[in-house]
C-alpha cells in the first residue's frame, strides 16, 4: 500500500473516531530513553529520542504536521518514510485518518519532540496487515517527529465559529467577559480575494465588536495569539450581510490577533470597586493587611477634574488611613503595576461633600484613581516569628482591636482580635511564655465576646466565652458576657446557671445583681406570655364545632432581650465601657 510518491495514508483497521477516554496514558512526563506505555494494554509504546518543547500536546481535532520513518519491528525493514520524500505529513488528530497507534501516541508528543512508537498489530494493520510490505499481524516502529500542529475547535458549540490557530500566543491567560481586549483583524466572505474591512480595535469582551464571532473567539485566546476564523451568517453578519461587500447569509473569514488585553477585576462582591490593569506589576506577590506601602496617584471626578494627587504616599493597609475602596485594591495590586481604580460613593466619601486638595468631591461622586504601587513590605508571618515575637504581635493587634471598639468599628475590631489569637492559638512550644499566651487569649475571646454582643451575635458570644471556661472555670466577665447571650437568645435556664455561678464567685457584685434581676423579669413575662398563648390556643380548640376545618395557629412573639447598652458596666463594677480588659 505504500507508495514512494505520497505520504503513506495509514487508514487501515484504526479508522474509528479517537477517544479520549479509552484508554490511559501512564507516562506523565517521560524522559529521553525511557520506554512508556502509551495504552493500558501496552498496545503502543513510546521512547522519546529527543525531548519536545514546552507542556503543550495537540488536541483532538489539531491538524498535526509530522516526519516519520516507518520500520518493521522484526527486522528493522522500512516501509515507507516522509523524510525520503522530503514532504512532512499532515493529518487531523483522532479523525480515524491514520492508524490508531499514531491517534495515540502523536497526542503525547510535545513540538519538537522525537520518538519512536512501537505500535502492536490491533493499533496498526491487524491481521490484514498492508501488503506487499507490511505482514499480517506485523507490530511496527515509526520514528515520529512532530513539527507542529494548527489547533482546530469548533469554540461555538455548533459549528458556528471554527477558529484555527495560526500563531500560538504566550502565557496561560485568556480574556474574560469584563477585560478591555486591543486586537487587528480583516475579514472577508469566505472565499474571497481581498478583505472587505481591516481594523486595530479596543473593546470590552462583553459588549462585543464587529460580529458575535470576535468575542467569543478573544476569550479563547492567548496574548499575541494569531488565529483564522470561518464564521457562519448567524455569528457573522446575519441575514442582512453588509451590501454591497456582503452578501445577504454570506460565511466569513476572519483573521484575528489578540494584541494584548487589560484585566478588568471587581475588588468587591457588589461590583462598586473596580480595578483594570494598565501595566502588570512584578512578581505575584500582594500587600497584606497592616503592609506598608507606597502608592502614586492622581484621584479624578468622572467628568476628568482632579481633586487629588501624591507622587508618594505611605500608609497602612486595612487601617482606615484611605479611602476604603483605594484601600482595598491597592491590596488587590502587584508591586510596580499601574491600575485605574473606579470606586463608587459607599468606598469613597459617602453622601457628604467633601474638600480635596485640588478640588471639591461632591457628594455621591464615584471617583477613579490612577494608581502605581510603588513599593509595599508585608508584616512578618506568624510561622518566621519568635515565640516573643508572636506574643508581641497579638498585643499590638489587640490594640488596634480596642482602639477600633471604642470608635464603634465592630467588624474591625473583631477582625483584629481575631488576628491577635491567631497568632498565639498554637502555644504548645511556647514554654516558660505560655502562661503569658494563655491570659492573652482570655482576654482576647472576652474582647470578642464583647464586640459580638454589641452586634447581637448571640451564638458567637457564647462561644468565645465558653473558650474562656475552658481555661478558667469561674471567670465572671466570661460567665456574666455568656447570661447575656443566653438571655437574648430567650435561654433563661441556661442564663440563670451561669448567673449563679458567677454570683457564687462574687456574691457582693452588684452588676450581677442587677442582670440577674432583669433576668429572672424576662423569664417570668416569657412564662406568662407562653401560659396565655397556649391558654388562648386550647380555649379555642374547645370552641370548634367542625372538627374537619382546622384551627388557626397562632403565632408568640418572642421575648427578645436588648442587650447591654453601650456604657452598660460590667461585673467588675469598673463602670468602664466594654471591651473590658483581663
Amino acid at each position: 500500500m505504500a507508495d514512494d510518491s505520497e505520504p503513506m495514508q495509514l487508514d487501515a483497521e484504526g479508522d474509528e473516531d479517537f477517544d479520549d477516554d479509552e484508554e490511559d496514558y501512564d507516562g506523565g512526563e517521560d524522559k529521553v530513553g525511557e520506554v512508556v506505555n502509551v495504552t493500558k494494554d501496552g498496545g503502543v509504546k513510546k521512547k522519546i529520542i529527543t525531548a519536545g518543547k514546552g507542556y503543550l500536546t495537540p488536541e483532538k481535532g489539531d491538524v498535526v504536521e509530522v516526519h516519520y520513518v516507518g520500520t518493521l519491528a522484526d527486522g528493522g525493514e522500512k516501509f515507507d518514510s516522509s523524510r525520503d520524500r522530503d514532504t512532512p505529513f499532515t493529518f487531523n488528530l483522532g479523525k480515524g485518518e491514520v492508524i490508531k497507534g499514531w491517534d495515540e501516541g502523536v497526542a503525547r508528543m510535545k513540538k519538537g519532540e522525537k520518538a519512536v512508537l512501537t505500535c502492536a498489530p490491533k493499533y496498526a494493520y491487524g491481521e490484514a496487515g498492508s501488503p506487499p510490505k507490511i505482514p499480517a499481524n506485523a507490530t511496527l516502529d515509526f520514528e515520529v517527529e512532530l513539527l507542529g500542529w494548527k489547533s482546530v475547535k469548533d469554540i461555538a458549540g455548533d459549528g458556528g465559529v471554527i477558529k484555527t490557530t495560526m500563531v500560538e500566543g504566550e502565557g496561560w491567560e485568556n480574556p474574560r467577559d469584563k477585560d478591555e481586549v486591543l486586537v487587528k483583524y480583516e475579514a472577508k466572505v469566505k472565499g474571497a480575494d481581498a478583505p472587505f474591512t481591516t481594523q486595530e480595535v479596543e473593546f470590552t469582551v462583553s459588549e462585543g465588536h464587529f460580529c458575535k464571532a470576535l468575542p467569543i473567539a478573544v476569550k479563547k485566546m492567548k496574548k499575541g495569539e494569531k488565529a483564522s476564523l470561518i464564521v457562519n451568517a448567524e455569528y457573522g453578519l446575519g441575514e442582512a450581510g453588509q451590501p454591497p461587500e456582503v452578501p445577504p447569509n454570506s460565511e466569513l473569514e476572519i483573521s484575528l490577533e489578540l494584541v494584548s488585553w487589560k484585566k478588568v477585576d471587581d475588588v468587591t462582591d457588589d461590583s462598586l470597586v473596580i480595578k483594570k490593569t494598565l501595566k502588570k506589576g512584578t512578581g505575584y506577590s500582594k500587600p497584606k493587611e497592616m503592609a506598608t506601602v507606597t502608592i502614586k496617584y492622581t484621584a479624578r471626578l468622572e467628568d476628568g477634574t482632579v481633586f487629588e494627587e501624591n507622587n508618594e504616599l505611605k500608609f497602612v493597609t486595612d487601617e482606615d488611613q484611605v479611602i476604603r475602596g483605594l484601600d482595598l485594591a491597592v491590596m488587590k495590586m502587584e508591586k510596580e503595576e499601574v491600575a485605574l481604580v473606579t470606586i463608587g460613593p459607599s468606598y469613597a466619601f459617602g453622601d457628604c461633600d467633601t474638600k480635596r486638595d485640588k478640588a471639591m468631591v461632591p457628594a455621591g461622586s464615584t471617583v477613579v484613581y490612577e494608581v502605581e504601587l510603588l513599593s509595599m513590605d508585608n508584616p512578618k508571618s506568624s510561622y518566621d516569628m519568635s515565640t516573643e515575637e508572636k506574643i508581641e504581635d497579638a498585643k499590638v493587634k489587640k490594640e488596634k482591636g480596642n482602639t477600633a471598639y471604642k470608635e464603634g468599628k465592630l467588624s474591625r475590631a473583631i477582625k483584629r482580635y481575631n488576628d491577635a489569637i491567631r497568632a498565639v492559638e498554637h502555644d504548645n512550644e511556647f514554654g516558660d511564655l505560655k502562661k503569658d499566651s494563655k491570659e492573652l487569649k482570655k482576654s482576647l475571646w472576652l474582647n470578642l465576646a464583647a464586640a459580638h454582643l454589641k452586634q447581637k451575635s448571640y451564638k458567637d458570644v457564647i462561644q468565645n466565652c465558653t473558650k474562656v471556661l475552658e481555661l478558667d472555670l469561674n471567670n465572671v466577665k466570661a460567665l456574666y458576657r455568656r447570661a447575656q447571650a443566653h438571655m437574648g437568645r430567650a435561654e433563661y435556664l441556661e442564663a440563670e446557671m451561669d448567673l449563679k455561678k458567677a454570683r457564687q464567685a462574687e456574691p457582693d457584685n452588684k452588676d450581677l445583681a442587677v442582670l440577674y434581676a432583669r433576668m429572672r423579669k424576662q423569664m417570668k413575662a416569657a412564662t406568662k406570655k407562653e401560659a396565655a398563648m397556649y391558654s388562648t390556643m386550647f380555649s379555642k380548640l374547645a370552641k370548634l364545632k367542625d372538627p374537619v376545618e382546622p384551627a388557626q395557629p397562632i403565632e408568640a412573639e418572642p421575648v427578645v432581650d436588648e442587650g447591654p447598652s453601650a456604657d452598660e458596666p460590667g461585673p467588675s463594677g469598673s463602670g468602664e465601657a466594654e471591651p473590658m480588659e483581663v
